[in-house]
């Protein structure tokens, strides 16, 4: 049994000389946790920006002159600035949540805020993952409009030959789906785990918040 449930049973027990030391003792323990919570939350979103930011620097160049020679430059620019753009909003937030329960001095403020905070990894959540579905799906289908052009630059690029045009594309989205499945399978697991066992702490700490909100 952890501190926390022992202190519970103690102010639970309704002693003369224990309640109101107990209920301050649960409440700022409470507090610690949730706020411990929080920085973790704003801990992992700058380190999962820095991860993908790495990771975008061990793309082949291959892979980024395909790119740059189908026509794909400004447009995955475009689309890096919105996302970081939107991805340093989110870590704003996470900040500033993390200070607003640091400093909650009542217990309907700490629940308040607890509630906004995990509205809000819920909301980066959804972003996320949509947002990376959305981009699989636009960068698949400017490849279906322009075949022509991926699979002359294929053969360029990475000297592929002796294949028909037809074939070669209809392998092409095959991988395309797959990879893209796996990319969104990894997103979706990854969010679950990490984001998902820190949110349902979080409401833990919520739920009893309200068992002794007086």
């Amino acid at each position: 049994m952890d501190e926390l449930e022992i202190l519970k049973k103690q102010w639970q027990s309704q002693e003369q000389v224990l309640p109101h030391l107990s209920y301050n003792d649960i409440y700022k323990m409470l507090l610690k946790k949730s706020s411990s919570i929080v920085k973790w939350i704003f801990y992992i979103s700058i380190a999962e920006i820095l991860f993908w930011t790495l990771l975008s620097f061990l793309v082949p160049e291959s892979s980024t002159k395909f790119s740059d020679d189908i026509g794909l430059h400004n447009i995955l620019l475009g689309v890096n600035v919105l996302n970081y753009s939107v991805f340093g909003f989110f870590i704003i937030l996470f900040y500033r949540n993390y200070r607003k329960i640091s400093t909650t001095d009542s217990i309907k403020d700490l629940m308040r805020n607890i509630l906004r905070t995990r509205k809000t990894v819920k909301y980066f959540v959804i972003y996320n993952v949509s947002a990376s579905i959305l981009l699989i799906i636009g960068i698949n289908f400017y490849y279906y409009v322009n075949q022509d052009i991926v699979f002359r630059f294929m053969t360029e690029d990475y000297g592929i030959s002796n294949i028909s045009q037809e074939r070669f594309m209809k392998m092409f989205f095959v991988i395309q789906i797959l990879f893209g499945i796996v990319m969104i399978g990894f997103v979706l697991l990854f969010y679950r785990i990490v984001y998902g066992i820190l949110l349902r702490r979080l409401y833990k700490n919520y739920k009893e918040l309200k068992k002794i909100e007086v």
